[in-house]
């Protein structure tokens, strides 16, 4: 009777496997290409980012206006929601600039559009980067980068950029969570869950920024999906006045 050899039976699951593999591969680079053909559907907050207070605390804050160029660019690539303000702290006079920007339909879309990047695009002088941490009022600890700049003379303006995401729910600082096939396969599903949204709070003190970051992060954080979908806000929100109840 002949038998087949140790050595083939080898060769045959070797075989087995790098066909699987491959098989992956190739599946993967058609649903992307699929996926990348497909007109960019946004996808809808349960609750829209325009929703979120303009009076915190003693914070009030005015939308800032958007580049029309810049707002288009970033609908048609990748922001399903998104929010620029300015508050002013009434009794300090502090103010902040916060940016937050929602991407679900193509959550990797955002990769590269981060404070060392985009800043220097316009003209900005990176100074620094570094990373921290911060406690929301909450009782949250939140890890961040704390990024620096400055536009030369005769302008000599100084800003501080605190920068970090929000990853299904959960706090990163750390683009590389979201690089891989998660962020750049597109949300074809649809689920309001799977995204990620990046948060930038500005100022020219580092102070006027973290005391900013501690007051509103925990309501970002309710006003994104958790893991589950859920989103907090909807529960406490009062729409029609934009202010907490």
């Amino acid at each position: 009777m002949h038998s087949s050899k140790p050595t083939d039976h080898r060769i045959s699951i070797s075989l087995t496997c790098v066909l699987a593999i491959a098989l992956l591969i190739v599946s993967g680079l058609g649903y992307r290409l699929v996926g990348s053909r497909l007109p960019r559907a946004p996808i809808a907050l349960q609750l829209s980012l325009s929703n979120f207070p303009t009076q915190i605390d003693n914070w009030i804050g005015s939308d800032l206006p958007i580049p029309t160029t810049t707002k288009e660019y970033m609908e048609k690539n990748f922001a399903d929601d998104f929010i620029s303000r300015r508050y002013i702290n009434v009794t300090t006079k502090d103010w902040v600039d916060v940016y937050i920007v929602y991407c679900s339909s193509r959550p990797g879309g955002i990769l590269g559009h981060r404070p060392g990047v985009c800043y220097p695009g316009n003209g900005w002088v990176h100074d620094s980067t570094e990373p921290s941490q911060f406690l929301s009022s909450g009782g949250r600890q939140i890890r961040c980068l704390v990024h620096r700049f400055h536009k030369p003379a005769p302008m000599d303006y100084q800003t501080v950029v605190l920068n970090f995401y929000i990853l299904n729910g959960e706090t990163t600082p750390d683009e590389d969570k979201f690089s891989g096939p998660f962020g750049r396969r597109p949300n074809i599903a649809g689920n309001p869950a799977r995204y990620v949204a990046q948060v930038q709070i500005s100022s020219v003190l580092e102070s006027s920024v973290r005391t900013a970051a501690k007051e509103f992060t925990n309501l970002i954080i309710d006003f994104l999906p958790d893991e589950n979908g859920n989103v907090r806000a909807t529960g406490y929100f009062k729409r029609a006045s934009n202010t907490l109840k």
